[in-house]
């Protein structure tokens, strides 16, 4: 174990991020009548303290033991994943619960899932031009994603997808390949309209014949991408109608102002009415009159515009920027592979989750409940982030080891 070496700008970019949380969870709860709700940010610091101290924990254990171990530690997830759906409350089943306290096991599958493919990514590294490497990695992030789909939790699905393409990022693989990676999902997506898909498919075909893979591994990806492409309507439907609507009311808030489009048009306007220096703290109208809804966790960055304005995001998008930074270049910088797939990794799931949460409250994303990381109410994700803080600081600190 090296000296204390501590990464102080990307500690205080965490701290200040997750204070601001529940100072602003206060304000999104204080009018509340619900007296448990009045309470959330008192658990929001229990959460910070415990979380800050498993920061502190994974910093202290070796790094070698979380590569020994990369592979046990998905398997461990896929095992929550799987029992988790055996605890079904309203239709979801998402949660340990623990008297007051509940223990969502998909945050812990993101860091295993990321810990796994780094180590797969690394040892693999100069054989992923191999389609059949390509394909173990892409059934290590099929599994757990599936089962977080199944729950049904559609945001924190895509956090897997995002680390896995954010990974072949890393890796140098040519960027057409990393397209024909992802080209199911981009099946998917444009099947929804005959034209849209059709030119997709058009695209797609071009595209093999400008990089020529192997002719088993192209047949397979041109078979998935038809046989998907094909198969859109009936996964559509196969959508719960939260889902659905969702999708829609991203497209056009305006045909659903009541029920699914109201969250998304009601955080524009509270964003919108913070102007350049805010209404001030605790002063947000949208959130003392309950206008606009989950407050306290997917839409806590549309009270602090409200409260703050410009100014106040402005200040968040910084610290979130910091953090993003330093992770990357924590990164650049190690001389271990499967550390600077980790880190790259985990720092990608922070940027991505800020993006979609960020997004969705401006109307730029679908609303995927995808909370704003160290900001938004929840225990799991907090700990999930502050575990990544210290994963980050432990490898930072043994930048130099191979």
């Amino acid at each position: 174990m090296g000296k204390l070496d501590l990464d102080y700008v990307l500690i205080l970019s965490a701290l200040a991020l997750s204070i601001i949380g529940i100072a602003f969870i206060y304000s999104a709860t204080y009018h509340s009548t619900d007296s448990g709700q009045q309470l959330f940010h008192q658990r929001q610091s229990i959460w910070l303290g415990a979380a800050v101290i498993l920061a502190a924990i994974v910093y202290f254990v070796p790094l070698k033991v979380h590569e020994a171990m990369a592979y046990v530690y998905y398997w461990v997830a896929l095992v929550l994943l799987v029992a988790v759906l055996f605890i079904s409350t309203n239709g979801t089943a998402r949660w340990f619960s623990f008297g007051s306290f509940a223990i969502q096991p998909v945050e812990f599958a993101k860091v295993a899932l990321c810990l796994a493919l780094s180590r797969f990514l690394a040892y693999r590294r100069p054989r992923l031009h191999k389609f059949r490497d390509t394909f173990i990695g892409i059934i290590i992030v099929a599994i757990p994603t599936l089962l977080v789909i199944k729950q049904p939790d559609l945001g924190s699905s895509l956090v897997g997808l995002a680390i896995f393409l954010g990974l072949l990022v890393w890796t140098g693989m040519p960027i057409s390949r990393i397209i024909l990676v992802v080209s199911p999902v981009l099946s998917i997506v444009t099947a929804f309209h005959w034209l849209a898909w059709a030119l997709f498919f058009f695209a797609f075909i071009l595209l093999l014949y400008v990089s020529r893979p192997r002719l088993l591994p192209g047949l397979i990806y041109f078979v998935i991408n038809l046989v998907l492409g094909m198969a859109t309507p009936v996964l559509w439907n196969r959508l719960h109608q939260y889902q659905r609507l969702r999708i829609l009311t991203f497209l056009d808030p305006g045909q659903d102002p009541a029920g699914a489009g109201y969250q998304i048009i009601q955080s524009k306007i509270a964003i919108g009415s913070g102007g350049f220096w805010g209404k001030g703290f605790m002063e947000s109208t949208q959130t003392k009159l309950d206008f606009l809804p989950a407050q306290h966790t997917d839409f806590i960055f549309s009270v602090i515009g409200e409260e703050k304005g410009f100014i106040g995001a402005f200040i968040v998008l910084i610290l979130f920027a910091t953090i993003i930074f330093r992770g990357y270049m924590i990164a650049f910088k190690v001389r271990n592979s499967f550390y600077g797939f980790v880190a790259a990794g985990l720092t990608t799931a922070i940027m991505f989750q800020m993006i979609i949460n960020i997004g969705m409250t401006i109307g730029l994303m679908p609303v995927t409940g995808l909370p704003l990381p160290f900001v938004s109410y929840g225990g799991s994700s907090l700990l999930f982030f502050w575990g990544i803080i210290g994963l980050l600081l432990a490898i930072n600190r043994d930048w130099q080891e191979y």
